[in-house]
């Protein structure tokens, strides 16, 4: 059973007013589910609006952040837990065990770097948890097609598409990862900036 969702987002809100919208959504709709956030700790970009919008709809956030990254993220010190982490290794540990499953959503490097980890853990059969990309307005398209690419070349077998899905929309991640969303929820609307 899902308890808790690892979130994996950008520390900026992006180019398109759509990826603050997705973030804002799926902290409601984690919320709304009773799960707990894990997150990178940071009260900036995307990372905040997940934050904030869980906290809003009363859910529990847990948050960890290296020492190097505190003053630079501007760790967030308003969610139910703030972790700082010894370094980027000791965070994504920590991020990965604290999991039931992952949602990632558009980000830079970083949120690169943690995609493709949990993804090769789970390739390697380090862990079975689910993981799931947001595709907001076609962000992880290029992404798709490098794991194509991959395959086509022989340095993966096709069955590597199985290790992730791609949703279209935030509305789509809770029963992609076999979630019901209580009947109660209200629907929420993110107001535009």
């Amino acid at each position: 059973m899902i308890k808790s969702l690892c979130v994996f987002c950008g520390s900026q809100h992006g180019s398109d007013r759509r990826f603050r919208a997705a973030a804002t959504r799926l902290g409601e709709l984690a919320a709304d589910a009773g799960l707990k956030v894990i997150y990178g700790g940071g009260q900036v970009g995307l990372m905040g609006a997940v934050a904030d919008a869980t906290m809003a709809g009363g859910g529990e956030v847990v948050g960890l952040i290296p020492a190097r990254l505190l003053e630079r993220e501007v760790g967030h010190r308003a969610i139910t837990e703030l972790i700082v982490a010894r370094d980027m290794f000791d965070r994504k540990d920590q991020m990965i065990a604290r999991a039931d499953a992952f949602v990632v959503l558009p980000g830079g490097l970083g949120t690169l770097d943690e995609l493709l980890e949990v993804v090769t853990l789970r390739q390697l059969g380090y862990h079975g948890k689910p993981i799931v990309l947001v595709n907001v307005a076609g962000y992880w398209d290029p992404l798709i097609a490098l794991v194509d690419q991959v395959i086509t070349h022989g340095f993966a077998a096709p069955n590597v598409r199985a290790l992730y899905r791609a949703v279209a929309s935030v509305d789509d991640v809770l029963q992609a990862l076999a979630i019901d969303t209580p009947p109660s929820a209200p629907l929420r609307v993110a107001q535009a900036e």
